[in-house]
């Protein structure tokens, strides 16, 4: 008698694992069939933006046309020293989550610096600025200004085209600022976009939460399979 109370617990332990695993796993299957597409694309870096060295070009969907440009540049002109990390939309349709800044002459177009975690949206402020970009930082020896100006490392909120529908994407840079020559020192460190249109994506995320629900959904899988 004994014996069969155990066999009996044994199995009904068998039951309650195999119905949570297979709970798990249809919530997994009916996740993918609900948006099988969506997806960030992540793709890493560790590319310097040289100083004088021309613009760092972001292909985010890797279709061999630049999205947007990073570009940082030193100067001194009479008694003055100015250097500037700037942000480029490159295509017609491209912008940049930007904010305005006031410098000592007149109001700034300026590129964000959004703190990981920020949804980049339909809801935000996209600038496409003058044709050399929006200001990231203008570090000059008299009233440098810029949102990151006081950062070490943030990310900027793009808007970009794929076959005349906007996608939203991120890249992820840091950089330290020399205040003895006013130098800027700066790293593209990655960057993404969202496959889905018009889908926000979240600063920093490298997976969807399609994707997420995607693995939890193998998991399961395996957990019955056993």
């Amino acid at each position: 008698m004994k014996r069969q109370t155990n066999l009996s617990l044994l199995s009904e332990h068998r039951l309650n694992a195999y119905t949570l695993a297979a709970t798990a796993a249809g919530v997994g299957v009916l996740c993918l069939t609900q948006s099988a597409e969506a997806k960030v694309v992540y793709t890493p870096a560790n590319v310097k933006i040289v100083q004088n060295g021309g613009s760092v070009r972001i292909d985010l969907n890797h279709d061999r046309i630049a999205d947007f440009g990073l570009s940082n540049t030193w100067q001194r002109v009479s008694s003055r020293t100015f250097a500037d990390l700037l942000a480029a939309p490159l295509g017609q349709a491209n912008e940049i989550r930007g904010v305005y800044s006031t410098s000592s002459l007149a109001k700034k177009s300026c590129a964000a610096a959004l703190p990981r975690g920020t949804e980049v949206g339909p809801k935000g402020l996209f600038l496409r600025g003058p044709n050399y970009g929006l200001f990231m930082v203008n570090n000059n020896s008299r009233t440098p200004f810029g949102p990151w100006l006081h950062v070490k490392q943030a990310y900027l909120g793009l808007k970009f085209a794929i076959k005349g529908k906007t996608h939203f994407g991120w890249a992820r840079v840091k950089l330290s600022i020399n205040q003895s020559n006013r130098s800027i020192t700066a790293t593209l460190t990655g960057y993404a976009y969202e496959t889905i249109p018009g889908k926000p994506i979240i600063a920093g995320a490298t997976k969807g939460p399609d994707e997420q629900a995607g693995s939890l959904g193998a998991l399961a899988a395996g957990a019955v399979g056993r």
